[in-house]
């Protein structure tokens, strides 16, 4: 965007990812332009960024086992705020999961990396810029096995990234995506979320609040093969009160 005024200076604002600008400021001095560089946070006025995160393990012909409470969810949210984006990420086609060669690729960041390294750091970097560059984040989470699926959690090691998405200083970890909200659409069989045996809530909220989301609700549809319409019912409660 380039904005002349009359004192014939040109501002020129970059977007270098999430919320972070440059602000370019070109004025003259005589026949002489001058250039000055501004970094800072993009505080003006826009449309929400919404980011969906799919995970559909169960393919049964119940909609509440295929994480459709996350779409639920992202309908509520639109019909809200009907000028915000979606952008939408089906884990269920893979995630890569972190081993050695990621370790070597993303985490030591080689100088003249190869061609496999760099497709393992543009894979790791493209889900953590949906991360940043979102301003809510809306999670379908079934349980298997009392915790979180593989590919879910497969996501969050992609973008648990030092001195990107957290850090550590004297006073311990902190986590550096601050300023957003996390809705986790949470559907099991038989675990009730918050129970002994539910270890996959409390790590989600962990994870994300160590990344610096810490404003985490959960939409639950839980123990759906003990009591289906008590669970649903639960959820469509919680699901309203998201949308009022």
């Amino acid at each position: 965007v380039t904005e002349p005024d009359s004192g014939h200076k040109t501002c020129r604002v970059l977007s270098l990812g999430g919320d972070v600008i440059a602000i370019l400021s070109r004025s003259r001095r005589g026949r002489e332009a001058v250039w000055s560089v501004t970094i800072g946070v993009d505080n003006r006025p826009g449309s929400l960024r919404y980011l969906r995160i799919e995970e559909k393990i169960f393919q049964t012909a119940e909609p509440s086992f295929r994480g459709a409470a996350a779409a639920d969810i992202v309908a509520r949210l639109k019909d809200a705020n009907p000028d915000a984006s979606v952008t939408y990420r089906d884990l269920n086609k893979g995630v890569p999961a972190i081993d050695t060669d990621w370790f070597h690729a993303v985490r030591l960041a080689p100088e003249a990396p190869t061609e496999d390294q760099k497709q393992l750091i543009e894979t790791s970097n493209a889900y953590l810029a949906d991360v940043q560059d979102a301003d809510v984040l809306v999670i379908g989470s079934p349980i298997y096995n009392f915790a979180i699926t593989a590919q879910l959690k497969n996501w969050l090691d992609q973008i648990a990234r030092a001195g990107l998405s957290f850090r550590y200083t004297e006073a311990g970890p902190e986590g550096l995506l601050t300023g957003k909200r996390a809705i986790i659409a949470y559907t099991s069989a038989g675990t009730p979320i918050g129970s002994e045996i539910d270890f996959a809530s409390g790590y989600l909220r962990h994870i994300l609040g160590f990344l610096g989301i810490t404003d985490v609700e959960f939409i639950a549809a839980d123990r759906l093969a003990m009591d289906h319409d008590a669970g649903l019912a639960r959820a469509q409660e919680a699901l309203d009160r998201i949308a009022a």
